[in-house]
């Protein structure tokens, strides 16, 4: 692809000089070669010139998209970089696959920056596809390509000075690339313990995407950190923290973490800007959460609209609604009115799916095979819009001395599969689904992306795990009354897709329809929830595929 040489006028947006201006922008071999201010203008400049977006903490693979098709859809909306974490990729194909991630990302003109994922697998506690421990992290932070270690999930190896955390640590420190962090709810001399990592003091873990409440957040900022500011398709987190913005503006960035393929079809970073602003924030700390304070603290060889910067800025319909008309990067054009032109690369997909076909006797919860106290069960409730959930006690439903879902006060089965070995199944209950009927399954389930799935009777449970395995992996939903299953499959690692972005936004659209107009499900997005149910780093309740787990004591619950 040839770097184009041009001229463009608008009302330019200077984040760094924080200053707006009529002007005209040279681009001479994908660089700014002068930036000229306009005096007076011959007609009326309507259009804002202003640094591409970025999304300061994601993964990528839940988009469901290979990195070259997540650039053809985020492009759109403004976005030109990412600080992309490929542990999802890594706890299934290890080194393979953050190296199949680099490479693919590098077929399309697009910014991708990845990290080295420092928790394969993210505990001891569950079965992942492979291990990385502090040599491998070594050997990839030497890349050229990845520019930081991935984020810190095992605060309590942190805490502990667990040796080989601390040795992961190190590697950053000596190959002088930042470190994220993920503590949720870790708060006073914990936290701090946690970001200085060392007793020399002063703040090594350096970022926190997990925060969810204001308080939190004022926390680790007090010890050092800065915090970026989620808002997924599953954590949310943006109402609680943006108010931080308006005094804490050189240490706030945004992110998405988690985006699944429909929410990124409609928008991205720009959507975060436009609620920024709505709540009277003001411009210029809103740009430099989404475009300059990313490019400083990762050193980013992200353009920011300078002279001589490469050429990797956007022109948006105002500064209100940031409707993007245009996305340059490296000078060429990669998106205009809501078209990507960026094009599909082949894709050879990797994999790791070493299960069988599961039977509905595989399934079945013996009354005494599972943890009670006076009849009452441990439920998982699971909350919209975050990631930590509630641990309950309830009364549990029998029949036949066994438990089974209790349909009418929505409590219903989990279970999660091995899908590298053959192994017996871990089952638990959960709440807040809302299923009258039916099942959902999915390969997606951080962060060792065994088969998670939720359903209202062992045959659906059933069906709808099946699906998925025979896919090699995927998201799959069973409506029993009307007979009804789809599936989505993922065949890259179990994760991603290999097909067109915007077809597979279209097919989890319609999934995720079937869940809530058929099978009745009430959260915002079921699968999304469902896939973290099995996190064992957030707390408090989870289910790996080992047990049921609780992440207060970070132990099983026996």
């Amino acid at each position: 692809m040839t770097q184009n040489n041009f001229s463009i006028q608008g009302n330019i947006v200077d984040v760094v000089h924080q200053q707006i201006f009529a002007g005209e922008i040279s681009v001479e071999n994908g660089k700014i070669k002068s930036i000229n201010k306009i005096r007076n203008p011959k007609s009326e400049i309507r259009n804002f010139i202003l640094p591409g977006f970025i999304d300061s903490h994601v993964h990528v693979e839940s988009s469901m998209l290979v990195p070259s098709e997540f650039a053809r859809l985020a492009v759109v909306h403004g976005t030109v970089a990412t600080i992309s974490d490929p542990h999802e990729i890594a706890n299934v194909c290890g080194m393979e696959g953050v190296e199949f991630m680099i490479e693919n990302g590098k077929q399309v003109n697009f910014k991708f920056n990845f990290g080295a994922p420092s928790c394969v697998p993210a505990t001891t506690f569950e079965t992942a596809g492979t291990v990385l421990d502090s040599n491998d992290v070594k050997k990839l932070l030497a890349k050229e390509e990845i520019i930081y270690l991935s984020e810190m999930m095992n605060f309590p190896g942190v805490l502990f000075k667990d040796e080989e955390v601390m040795k992961k640590i190190q590697a950053a420190i000596d190959a002088g690339k930042p470190i994220d962090g993920h503590a949720p709810g870790l708060r006073g001399e914990k936290a701090k313990q946690y970001i200085e990592a060392s007793l020399k003091g002063g703040a090594i873990i350096s970022t926190d995407h997990e925060c969810f409440t204001k308080e939190e957040a004022l926390d680790k900022l007090k010890y050092g950190m800065k915090i970026l500011i989620r808002e997924g398709s599953a954590a949310k987190n943006f109402e609680a923290l943006i108010d931080l913005l308006h005094d804490y503006e050189d240490r706030i960035m945004f992110c998405s973490d988690d985006k699944h393929p429909d929410s990124l079809a409609i928008g991205h970073i720009n959507q975060l800007c436009a609620r920024a602003v709505a709540k009277g924030i003001d411009i210029f700390k809103v740009l430099k959460a989404a475009c300059l304070n990313p490019v400083l603290h990762y050193k980013m060889k992200v353009g920011l609209l300078q002279v001589g910067n490469d050429a990797d800025f956007i022109v948006a319909e105002d500064l209100k609604n940031f409707h993007i008309l245009q996305t340059y990067i490296n000078g060429i054009k990669v998106a205009e009115n809501g078209q990507t032109f960026i094009q599909s690369v082949p894709v050879k997909p990797i994999n790791q799916f070493n299960c069988n076909n599961i039977s509905i006797e595989q399934l079945k919860i013996p009354t005494s095979a599972y943890p009670s106290v006076d009849n009452n069960i441990y439920v998982i409730e699971a909350l919209d819009g975050q990631l930590i959930t509630n641990k309950l006690l309830l009364q549990g439903k029998q029949q036949n001395n066994e438990w089974v879902s209790d349909i009418a006060n929505d409590v219903l089965k989990m279970v999660v599969v091995n899908r590298y070995t053959n192994a017996p199944i871990a089952k638990c209950f959960i709440k807040n689904f809302g299923l009258k009927h039916g099942a959902l399954a999915s390969s997606v389930a951080h962060d060792s992306h065994n088969i998670v799935a939720v359903g209202c009777d062992d045959e659906s449970l059933a069906k709808a795990i099946n699906l998925v395995i025979q896919e090699k992996g995927g998201v799959s939903a069973v409506a029993s009354p009307q007979n009804k299953e789809m599936v989505v499959g993922l065949p890259v690692a179990g994760l991603m897709s290999a097909e067109d972005g915007y077809k597979v936004a279209q097919d989890y659209t319609n999934i995720d329809i079937m869940t809530k107009a058929d099978l009745g499900s009430t959260l915002t997005a079921p699968f999304m929830t469902l896939s973290f149910m099995a996190l064992l780093v957030i707390p408090y309740l989870k289910l790996s595929d080992k047990g049921l787990f609780d992440g207060e004591k970070f132990e099983f619950v026996v």
